[in-house]
């Protein structure tokens, strides 16, 4: 495998990605053209995700027509592969035990829709022009252990209930699993009295500052963490603009920002 592919697919992720990809079909009667490896596949799919090119402008190294690479991606999709390794990733970092959940935070960032179709809308701070919403929840060092994506016009309190019941049960390096953090700070846009009550009932401590009363600036102490984070999904190119004309492949697309910031900590 050349270097070029190993510094887009590393033999660590090319091992944790064949536990979630689907076997290839099989052509009982033969012939047709030899399928490209999955690995160079998902090499072409992580350079369009960083790079944020255009299918259209994949490279030739590649060896594989964009359309090939956009099928494949299309079919792992559907599969919810990109979901699925996510989901491997975040436990092999809880099973090192590098998620620290004594504080979580929550936060959001709206990213301008070239096109319309599911999961966009008005952007209520961009003249009204069609975007998306991203959700995050990240732990006290800052991965992202929950993600999600709405309409730009969606108010925050009403995906947080969405976004913690999204938390998986992650492995942890002893005991059992977990999926509830003990505080979460979030700005005073989660400020509610239903949030409050939800998060309690959950056992999870609420840090939100009351608006009128509480400054959020000693918040912003421990919800820094949830900023950088949406830096690094920047990282990931393709998610500049929400590109696709599909809201499931734009999901997709988060969902590996999110598995490639956590398989980072893993090389660490």
């Amino acid at each position: 495998m050349d270097a070029f592919f190993k510094r887009l697919v590393p033999d660590e992720l090319w091992e944790l990605f064949q536990r979630v990809v689907p076997p290839a079909p099989t052509r009982p009667q033969g012939g047709g053209r030899r399928r490209v490896e999955d690995r160079v596949i998902l090499a072409a799919i992580v350079y369009v995700a960083t790079t944020g090119c255009a299918w259209r402008q994949l490279p030739p190294v590649f060896g594989a027509s964009w359309q090939t690479v956009h099928r494949r991606f299309t079919e792992w999709s559907g599969a919810r592969v990109w979901a699925k390794l996510y989901r491997v990733l975040l436990d092999e970092v809880g099973a090192r035990g590098e998620l620290d959940w004594s504080r979580c935070a929550i936060d959001s960032v709206r990213v301008r829709a070239v096109k319309g179709g599911k999961l966009t809308g008005p952007n209520p701070v961009d003249r009204g022009k069609n975007g998306s919403k991203i959700h995050l929840i990240t732990e006290r060092t800052g991965l992202p252990i929950s993600v999600a994506i709405s309409a730009a016009n969606t108010h925050g309190s009403r995906a947080l209930e969405p976004l913690v019941c999204g938390i998986p049960a992650i492995r942890s390096r002893r005991g059992p699993r977990r999926r509830r953090p003990a505080k979460l700070h979030g700005d005073k846009g989660y400020g509610y009295s239903h949030v409050r009550a939800f998060l309690r009932g959950c056992g999870i401590v609420p840090r939100i500052a009351r608006r009128g009363i509480e400054s959020s600036q000693r918040l912003g102490r421990h919800r820094w963490v949830v900023e950088r984070t949406v830096s690094w999904l920047a990282g990931c190119r393709r998610l500049h603009r929400h590109y696709e004309c599909r809201a499931d492949h734009f999901a997709s697309f988060v969902a590996v920002a999110a598995a490639l910031i956590c398989y980072r900590r893993l090389t660490i």
